[in-house]
């Protein structure tokens, strides 16, 4: 009864938009919270228990050495698993990448293990310790949008004024690409373009240049780098601006 009374509280903060990881980390807590509780006062109500209980652990200091032993990585998924909902490098709804490159939306958050959902609709299951030592990148930290970088290579002959002008033009024109100046960089001096593109590197080859987008969401910046590369393939084609790719010449 207790259980499913506070279950029902629970849901009812949820519905009203409270902190969702917190009252997910309890709900799945409170079937082992109030059962351990019950049963230590069980023992402690009934005097036989009681006596028989310390009579037991009295001899099974080797026993309980040997279920400590087994039980250490359980113990850790607990304590790892409230440090995550205290200190919050993720929470429920957060898209973040682990050092392995597992990537995906964080799902829920339980005593033993955290569960996300990768991109293609599977399910990652972590060991709440093991997330809790790797490195993480969380892509909702500091809100929902997403700045994307897109690269492209041009060849030494191209222009690389046009090849600018035309990764701007098509990027811009994308529903996806958001403009994320702040009011200061749209009435400064300085240019503070919507799209930037620079040339990052000289190749053996080929130019290369980066363009730095900003989307709304993962999702969306993820398309937006389709389309574009493949509108901008196309521009580059009509326009002139050739695609380097390797070659060999041999001179005899």
């Amino acid at each position: 009864m207790l259980r499913r009374s506070i279950r029902m509280i629970l849901s009812r903060l949820n519905d009203k938009g409270y902190q969702t990881t917190k009252i997910n980390f309890i709900k799945n807590s409170l079937g082992f919270i109030i059962y351990g509780v019950a049963i230590v006062l069980i023992i402690q109500s009934i005097p036989e228990l009681k006596s028989v209980g310390s009579s037991l652990l009295a001899g099974a200091g080797i026993f309980a050495a040997v279920i400590g032993f087994a039980s250490r990585e359980a113990f850790a998924n607990i304590i790892s698993g409230v440090f995550l909902v205290i200190y919050k490098p993720f929470q429920i709804d957060d898209i973040i990448e682990i050092e392995n490159g597992q990537k995906g939306t964080v799902t829920d958050i339980t005593f033993r293990h955290t569960i996300i959902k990768d991109f293609e609709n599977r399910k990652i299951i972590i060991p709440n310790s093991k997330i809790g030592e790797a490195t993480i990148l969380n892509s909702s930290l500091d809100g929902d949008n997403i700045r994307k970088q897109i690269n492209f290579t041009i060849s030494y002959e191209s222009s690389v004024d046009l090849a600018r002008e035309i990764i701007t033009q098509e990027i811009e024109k994308h529903p996806n690409c958001i403009d994320h100046r702040t009011q200061e960089e749209l009435n400064g001096d300085e240019n503070s373009p919507k799209v930037l593109v620079l040339m990052t590197a000289w190749e053996t080859s080929a130019i290369n240049m980066r363009a730095w987008v900003w989307a709304n969401s993962n999702a969306e910046a993820f398309r937006l780098e389709c389309d574009v590369l493949e509108t901008i393939k196309k521009r580059f084609q009509e326009e002139g601006v050739s695609i380097p790719y390797p070659q060999m010449k041999i001179h005899q």
